[in-house]
């Protein structure tokens, strides 16, 4: 650090959670509020559009309250790890109410709330705080004594205005870098897509439903992981075993096996849904909705989770290759998003998925289809790759353009 530069707690030159009676000081239970739900503050972006706005009396009991220029940083899990972080600005009469889950951090006058956004935006912050976050899974917060005794390096506020100028033109420039790889990576991705919607409608096949598929034989079966009463504990995972995938397993179409959990064999021999084999098109339908992979393994079964329904087919009348590289088409992916549209939760149930259409051609055109489709994804793979290590290569330039701002290096 810098000669010179102070160190102090973020609690000593900021007020964390200042108290919700100063709105009252200054404005009536009838005038309007900005009301800002997690959904609306971003990741690690500065600023944030308040789109609501409500009565003070409306939101006065059980939300977080913040004024203009607070710093808002999301405490509970995963928002907190995935860095929902910003400046409240654009306040409806200056002031804000937010999610629950929130910590507001208000500077004393010594400290910008920039200088403090950025010094949050650090890679380290996240990674410190998740470390020692408390409560039940799903709700683990970090807790904010944490946030209270943070140090801070405090340079005198010239030099503190400099460092964020400087930050901001950087990160600019490297968001817009971003956004074209965020582009190019979409495009990449759409290239498959694109192929396997023109090859379908090319292909001669009628369009047809799942449950049709299932009445004719040409879908053997068709079930997902809900285990219901018998679904695992965490407590009854183990170090090797009967293989148990999620969702989570699932990264760019293909199943990575070392990220699976397993059960005994007495234990997974309890399970009598959700027993996926060798050859099987894996679906994940609830909360990561999208992915789909063909399932290739040496065990005799493997569990799905929850998250996860399989498609087993007849294969002297569906290829499975195939039917995988359909249901990552244009038209498939369409035909989910309208069911999520019409609810609240990011899931598609098994029974809906059975009215969804498949295009199944003859067998030698199902295979050529499936030869085609393997192919364009290796090249699609390829520029995946590529741009994905062109993000993470963004990513990594700004922590160290932080790591030099609060190291007092920033020229």
């Amino acid at each position: 650090m810098k000669a010179g530069w102070e160190v102090k707690a973020l609690g000593e030159v900021c007020q964390i959670k200042p108290p919700k009676s100063l709105a009252r000081k200054s404005i009536l239970d009838t005038d309007d509020v900005s009301f800002v739900p997690m959904s609306d503050l971003g990741e690690l972006e500065q600023s944030f559009e308040s789109r609501q706005t409500k009565l003070l009396g409306e939101v006065y009991g059980g939300y977080t309250y913040f004024a203009e220029n607070d710093v808002l940083v999301a405490k509970i899990t995963p928002c907190f790890e995935n860095g929902k972080l910003g400046i409240a600005r654009g306040l409806a009469n200056g002031i804000g109410f937010g999610s629950s889950e929130f910590v507001a951090i208000r500077s004393s006058g010594a400290i910008l709330p920039e200088y403090v956004f950025y010094f949050l935006y650090r890679n380290e912050f996240r990674e410190t705080g998740a470390k020692i976050m408390t409560g039940a899974v799903g709700h683990k917060r970090v807790p904010e004594e944490y946030i209270r005794q943070l140090p801070i390096p405090l340079p005198p506020l010239d030099e503190q205005k400099r460092i964020v100028e400087v930050l901001d033109a950087a990160f600019e420039g490297l968001s817009r870098a971003r956004a074209h790889t965020e582009t190019n990576l979409q495009n990449a991705r759409e290239l498959f897509e694109g192929y396997v919607e023109d090859a379908l409608a090319k292909s001669g096949g009628v369009p047809r439903t799942l449950q049709e598929l299932l009445d004719d034989g040409s879908i053997i079966s068709h079930l997902d992981g809900n285990h219901g009463g018998l679904y695992p504990k965490k407590s009854e995972f183990v170090s090797a075993g009967v293989p148990y995938i999620s969702a989570n397993c699932i990264d760019e179409n293909l199943i990575q096996m070392d990220r699976c959990k397993f059960l005994t064999p007495e234990r997974a021999a309890t399970l009598r849904k959700g027993v996926a084999q060798n050859g099987d098109v894996i679906f994940a339908h609830n909360a990561t909705v999208g992915p789909v992979a063909l399932l290739e393994t040496n065990e005799e079964c493997v569990i799905l989770s929850t998250s996860l329904t399989y498609y087993r087919c007849d294969p002297s009348r569906i290829n499975p290759i195939f039917l995988m590289n359909s249901m990552r088409g244009a038209g498939f992916r369409r035909q989910y998003e309208a069911v999520m549209g019409q609810s609240t939760r990011n899931q598609v149930p098994i029974t809906m998925q059975r009215t969804f259409f498949h295009t199944i051609p003859a067998l030698e055109e199902q295979t050529r289809i499936a030869a085609a489709c393997t192919e364009i994804e290796q090249s699609s793979r390829d520029l995946i790759s590529h741009y994905r290590a062109k993000l993470a290569d963004l990513d990594a330039l700004r922590q160290a353009l932080l790591q030099k701002a609060f190291a007092g290096e920033l020229t």
